[in-house]
């Protein structure tokens, strides 16, 4: 059985979430830069000339097939793939899924669907979806710097910089979003596999799409509406090298015959990129090697409310998200809203096992009582909720809505949705967003949904609060960490 750790901050210490431990693992993989660069750049190289193809019989066109080595089997695969013709694996073998493709491909372009392509054929179609990229200016580079040798878009893509373990190749802006990185790195399967973990954390490969690391290798796909995203990385004799090829959404007919070039010129030759490559201009916790690290649309509080992990937190948080997470780590689903309020019921996934839940005072608390309110006032970034103090200035809002509670309290955005608790570390409701964009309020003016509204919304998902029982005033320590505790942060991921 496997336990799902909570990624609070506990009495005998604290976990280290996942997000950090990758984030720290990037240092250690990128190495401390030095201000030096490997070298001036990449070369590249003079194309060679095409030469004139006879045309075969059919003898002959086996005779000249089984002159092919495995790379260039591979290869012609690889176009038959991208032209829409074969559907198999790149194995270099000529199998009944191939022989198929090369007869599709035959029949679609006039010629007898014989299964074995003469030499000139061979020749037509390995150039045949290069017509796609003839405005793109396909050229051989090489790096010597992290040695690999590779065909790039140039027209689209140029050498930028050397950030360990990345050659950066940045987009001219003929094609909007296009990048390309070469990866270099000395390292084991241990490294391999610390670099398949942490590319996944990076803006540049999105969420959405096939992860897989067999052997000594891994392949990273992803997509969003912006960006396709494809990296590919090996392990041999102590290197690990690849490339990620990054290109606008929508444009999939060039986009597969780019990567099939790029797959297919793909070598390693001697040399390997310094792990102190790189010029450090900016420094960032969210960056890793000159990278983003991929950060949520935006982040506000919740708070746990059942011992399952379901999630209490402010509506507008979760609304028009692709994804919403509970801690970052974890996936949770909207299973109840009250849009009237602005209340929304989260339950996770998988469920998850709290230190502690919410106790909710079902007595009204006096007017000028103190409260606090308990979240994750910068986004996250400080990694643990805060707590903010303030008074209940009235037990309804500004319109006399007895749903809603007024607080003399100056919160920050990131407080949205948390738990708002009186002295005896009770729940009294649940911190709202700031108000409407046409009306300026007052400092230290704000809102709560009071524990009335949260416990209809919370019943409608099934879920029943559980009642306080305190009879008397906690220490601000022990408040502190009763209302912290209790606390989440909830992301909206697009």
């Amino acid at each position: 059985m496997i336990k799902m750790l909570l990624p609070h901050q506990g009495d005998d210490g604290f976990i280290m979430t996942r997000s950090l431990f990758i984030f720290l693992l990037g240092l250690s993989l990128a190495g401390t830069t030095t201000g030096v660069e490997a070298q001036s750049g990449p070369r590249i190289l003079t194309p060679v000339e095409q030469e004139v193809i006879p045309e075969e019989n059919q003898f002959e066109a086996r005779q000249s097939e089984l002159q092919l080595n495995q790379e260039q089997r591979a290869e012609i695969q690889r176009k038959l793939k991208a032209g829409g013709f074969y559907l198999g694996a790149i194995d270099a073998s000529f199998g009944p899924g191939t022989r198929a493709g090369m007869r599709a491909w035959q029949s679609n372009f006039g010629y007898e669907p014989t299964g074995v392509l003469t030499a000139r054929q061979r020749a037509e179609l390995l150039g045949q979806f290069g017509a796609d990229l003839e405005d793109l200016d396909m050229r051989t580079v090489q790096d010597d710097a992290s040695g690999i040798q590779i065909t790039v878009p140039t027209a689209t893509v140029k050498f930028d910089k050397y950030e360990a373990p990345f050659v950066f190749f940045e987009g001219t802006g003929q094609v909007p979003e296009a990048r390309m990185l070469l990866i270099s790195q000395p390292g084991d399967r241990n490294k391999l596999i610390a670099l398949y973990d942490i590319m996944q954390t990076l803006e540049i490969v999105p969420e959405i799409g096939e992860r897989a690391i067999e052997g000594e290798g891994f392949t990273l796909r992803g997509q969003n509406s912006k960006i396709m995203s494809h990296t590919q990385a090996w392990l041999r004799n102590g290197e690990i090298k690849g490339f990620t090829l990054i290109w606008p959404a929508g444009d999939e007919v060039r986009r597969r015959a780019l990567l099939s070039e790029i797959q297919g010129s793909f070598q390693r030759i001697e040399g390997v990129l310094d792990p102190a490559a790189g010029d450090a201009e900016e420094q960032r916790v969210d960056l890793i090697s000159g990278l983003e690290i991929r950060r949520p649309n935006r982040s506000v509080s919740g708070f746990f409310v059942d011992n399952s992990g379901t999630v209490v937190t402010a509506l507008d948080a979760v609304q028009g998200c692709e994804r919403v997470t509970i801690d970052e780590d974890y996936t949770a689903n909207v299973v109840a809203i009250d849009d009237t309020v602005g209340i929304a019921v989260l339950r996770p996934a998988n469920p998850l096992a709290p230190n502690t839940v919410a106790s909710f005072q079902m007595i009204s608390p006096r007017l000028k009582s103190e409260i606090a309110v308990a979240g994750f006032s910068y986004g996250g970034v400080l990694g643990s909720p805060t707590l903010t103090f303030g008074q209940l200035a009235d037990v309804r809002g500004l319109d006399g809505d007895t749903q809603v509670k007024r607080l003399a309290l100056a919160p920050l955005e990131g407080d949205a949705g948390g738990p708002v608790v009186d002295g005896f570390g009770a729940v009294v409701g649940m911190l709202l967003p700031g108000g409407a964009q046409d009306r300026q309020l007052p400092d230290g003016v704000s809102f709560a949904a009071n524990s009335d509204a949260l416990t209809r919304v919370l019943e409608q998902a099934g879920v029943f609060p559980q009642a306080s029982s305190a009879s008397a005033p906690v220490p601000p320590e022990t408040l502190a960490k009763m209302a912290t505790g209790i606390t989440v942060l909830v992301s909206c991921w697009d």
